[in-house]
C-alpha cells in the first residue's frame, strides 16, 4: 500500500514517472502510426512502377515488424494506465474514506450520501479509458499536419482548415452539452435520496398508505433526470454525427484535390493517397475528444468535487501519543451547536466527573442532552469551550486512538454486517478472543449471545437479524470492549426488556467497581439512582449539577407549584419544564405522573 495523497492532485502527480512513460510510448505509437501511409506511398511510386516483387516483400516484411512492435505499445500503454489508476485510486482511497464519514458526522438525516467515493471510480475509469488517451495523441495532430504540408502546401491548408472545424465543433459540443448534463446530474441525485429515504423507512410507507405519493416525487425527479439527459445526449449527438460526417467528406475531398495535384504532374498517386490516410488519423483525436466528451466533464466534476471534499476536511496532522486515560473528565464553559452551526443547542456547559464515579444527565425533551453526548465523545466539535481528558483537551489527541478509550453507546443503535464478535471487537482486524468474551460477560450478553448462535452467528446488514433488544446488548459489550476509561451511555435501557436492564445495571455497577467514569442519559428512575452525580439540563442550558443527593435536594427544594411563584420554578428548569422531584427523592416528569401504563418512564431531551 503506498503511502496516503491529501489531494487528489497529489494523487495523481504522483505517478508522474509512470505519464512520462505513457508519453513515451505514445512517441513511438505515433510515429509508428505513419508506417502505414509511408507503406502505400511506396506501394504506388515505387513497387507499382518498378513491378519488383522482391521490394514489395521487404517493404511487407518491414511493414508487418513496424505493426507489431506499435502493437506491443499499445498493450503496454493501456495496462500501464490501468494501474496508474488503480495506484491513484491506492493513494487516496483511505483518506477520501475519513473524509466521507467525517462529511456524515457533520450532515444529517437522509442528506447522508456515499457519492464522493462513487466520483473516484469515476476518476480510475477515466483515467484507464481511451478518453485520457486521447490528451497523449492530440499533440501529434500539428506533427501531422506538418507531414501533409510537406507532401503539398495545398493539402496541407485543406487539413488545416478541416482540423480547425473539428476543433470548434469539440468546442461547441462542451459549450452546449455542458448545462443539461449537469441539471441531469442533479435531478438525479434527488431521486437517489428519495429512493433512499423509501427504503429507510419502508415500514413507514407500507403501514401508513405512503409509498403511492412517494413513488410519484421520485418518478416526477427520475423523469426530469432523464428529459435532461436526453437533451445532452441530443446536443451531443448532433454533433457527433456532423463530426464524422465531416471528417469522412474531408478525406474524400483530399483525395480529390490530391487527384486534382497529380493531374497537374505536382504530386504523384502515393503522395495523395499517403495524405488522405495522415488526415484521417490526425482528425482522430479530435472526433475522440467529441466521442468521449461526457467521460472529460464527468472526470472533471468528480475531481473538482473531491478536491473541494479534501480541502474542507484537511487530514488530521499527526499527535505525540498520549498515555492511556484514567478518565478524569472536566467540561469548561461548553459551547455547542449542530453539525451546520445554525442552531446552536448548549450554553456554557461546566462540570467535571472523576474515575469510577456515575453521572447521569437528565432534563426534558430538547434540553441537549444527546448533544452533550456527541460533543463528549468527540462526534461534534464544541464552537467554544474545552473539554478534557485527564487534563489533556481532545484536539490533542490523535483521534483514532482516542477512540480507542471511549465506549458510547448511541440512541440509534447501528451494527455493521459480519458477526458478533466481530462488532463487539469494533471491526479489529485480529483481537484476542477472551476480550470479546469479557467484553460481552460485562455487558451481561454472553448468555444472550450463547442462545442466537454464538459468537460467530452473522446478524446482517444493520443487525437486521438481531431484535431491537439484543442488537443493544450487542452495541453495550461493544462499548465496554477493551475496559474504555470513558463510557457514554445514551438511552441505554430503551430497547431492553426486565432481564436486558437487569444486565445493564449490573454493567454500570460493575463500570464503577472498576474506576470507569461512566455517563448516562436515561429515563427510568432506577438507573438514575446508580449515579453518584446528576446534571440537569433544560434548553441547552446548565440547570444544576452535583451529587445526586445534592441536586435532588435542591431541586426538590425549588419545586413551587404553577401561579405566581412559577417564575421562580422556571428559572432552575423545574414545574416550568415539566421536572419534578417526587417525596422519595426520585427524579420524574411530568409525562411520567401522568402516564399509568409508564410508571417511572422520564422524559428525555434530544
Amino acid at each position: 500500500m503506498r503511502r496516503p495523497c491529501l489531494t487528489v492532485q497529489e494523487a495523481i502527480e504522483a505517478s508522474r514517472p509512470s505519464f512520462v512513460a505513457i508519453g513515451i510510448f505514445s512517441f513511438f505509437i505515433n510515429l509508428l502510426m505513419l508506417s502505414g501511409p509511408l507503406f502505400m506511398l511506396q506501394i504506388y511510386d515505387r513497387v507499382l512502377a518498378s513491378r519488383s516483387l522482391p521490394t514489395l516483400m521487404a517493404l511487407f516484411g518491414l511493414v508487418a515488424v513496424l505493426f507489431l512492435v506499435m502493437g506491443l505499445l499499445e498493450l503496454v500503454r493501456s495496462r500501464v494506465l490501468v494501474r496508474i489508476s488503480t495506484h491513484v485510486a491506492q493513494r487516496i482511497q483511505e483518506r477520501l474514506f475519513d473524509a466521507v464519514m467525517f462529511l456524515g458526522l457533520r450532515t444529517s438525516g437522509d442528506r447522508k450520501s456515499i457519492a464522493p467515493l462513487r466520483e473516484l471510480d469515476t476518476i480510475v475509469q477515466y483515467l484507464s479509458g481511451p478518453g485520457f488517451v486521447v490528451l497523449f495523441d492530440a499533440p501529434w495532430v500539428p506533427v501531422y499536419l506538418l507531414v501533409i504540408f510537406l507532401f503539398s502546401p495545398m493539402l496541407g491548408w485543406l487539413a488545416l482548415g478541416a482540423a480547425c472545424v473539428l476543433f470548434v465543433v469539440a468546442l461547441l459540443n462542451d459549450w452546449r452539452a455542458r448545462a443539461p448534463a449537469t441539471q441531469s446530474g442533479k435531478a438525479a441525485s434527488e431521486a437517489s435520496e428519495l429512493a433512499g429515504a423509501g427504503q429507510r423507512n419502508g415500514e413507514v410507507l407500507a403501514a401508513m398508505g405512503m409509498l403511492g405519493p412517494l413513488r410519484r416525487r421520485w418518478s416526477e425527479k427520475n423523469l426530469e433526470a432523464l428529459d435532461w439527459q436526453s437533451e445532452a445526449r441530443d446536443r451531443a449527438g448532433t454533433l457527433s454525427a456532423f463530426s464524422k460526417a465531416f471528417r469522412l467528406f474531408v478525406q474524400s475531398a483530399i483525395l480529390a484535390a490530391g487527384a486534382v495535384l497529380v493531374i497537374q504532374g505536382q504530386i504523384t498517386p502515393g503522395v495523395m493517397i499517403a495524405a488522405s490516410i495522415i488526415l484521417g488519423r490526425a482528425l482522430q483525436p479530435i472526433e475522440q475528444s467529441i466521442v468521449h466528451w461526457r467521460g472529460l466533464v464527468r472526470y472533471r466534476e468528480a475531481k473538482k468535487n473531491l478536491s473541494t471534499l479534501l480541502e474542507n476536511t484537511p487530514a488530521e496532522a499527526p499527535k505525540t501519543r498520549l498515555p492511556r486515560p484514567k478518565g478524569e473528565l472536566e467540561v469548561r464553559q461548553l459551547h455547542a451547536s449542530d453539525p451546520s452551526g445554525k442552531v446552536h443547542i448548549l450554553k456554557n456547559i461546566n462540570f467535571r466527573v472523576s474515575p469510577g464515579r456515575t453521572l447521569s444527565i437528565i432534563g426534558p425533551s430538547a434540553s441537549g442532552k444527546t448533544t452533550l453526548a456527541r460533543v463528549l465523545t468527540g462526534v461534534w466539535k464544541p464552537t467554544s469551550g474545552e473539554i478534557r481528558l485527564d487534563g489533556a483537551t481532545f484536539d490533542q489527541w490523535d483521534g483514532e486512538r482516542l477512540g480507542r478509550f471511549i465506549g458510547y453507546l448511541p440512541q440509534d443503535i447501528e451494527l455493521f454486517d459480519g458477526t458478533i464478535a466481530e462488532n463487539i471487537a469494533r471491526l479489529q482486524a485480529s483481537p484476542a478472543s477472551e476480550d470479546i468474551v469479557k467484553a460481552a460477560r460485562q455487558a451481561g450478553a454472553h448468555e444472550m449471545i450463547k442462545r442466537v448462535g454464538g459468537y460467530e452467528t452473522r446478524i446482517g446488514p444493520g443487525g437486521s437479524n438481531l431484535s431491537a433488544g439484543q442488537r443493544q446488548r450487542v452495541a453495550l459489550a461493544r462499548a465496554l470492549y477493551g475496559e474504555p476509561p470513558l463510557v457514554i451511555l445514551d438511552e441505554p435501557n430503551s430497547n431492553l426488556d426486565e432481564e436486558g436492564e437487569e444486565a445493564l445495571y449490573s454493567a454500570i455497577v460493575g463500570m464503577r467497581d472498576r474506576g470507569q467514569t461512566t455517563i448516562t442519559i436515561a429515563h427510568r428512575t432506577k438507573t438514575l439512582n446508580l449515579a453518584d452525580d446528576l446534571l440537569v439540563l433544560n434548553s441547552g442550558a446548565q440547570v444544576a449539577f452535583g451529587s445526586r443527593e445534592d441536586v435532588l435536594s435542591e431541586l426538590k427544594k425549588r419545586q413551587v407549584p404553577q401561579g405566581p411563584g412559577a417564575m421562580a420554578a422556571n428559572q432552575w428548569g423545574t414545574s416550568g419544564s415539566g421536572i419534578r422531584v417526587t417525596a422519595g427523592g426520585n427524579y420524574t416528569s411530568r409525562r411520567a405522573r401522568t402516564s399509568a401504563a409508564k410508571p417511572g418512564r422520564l422524559v428525555s431531551g434530544e
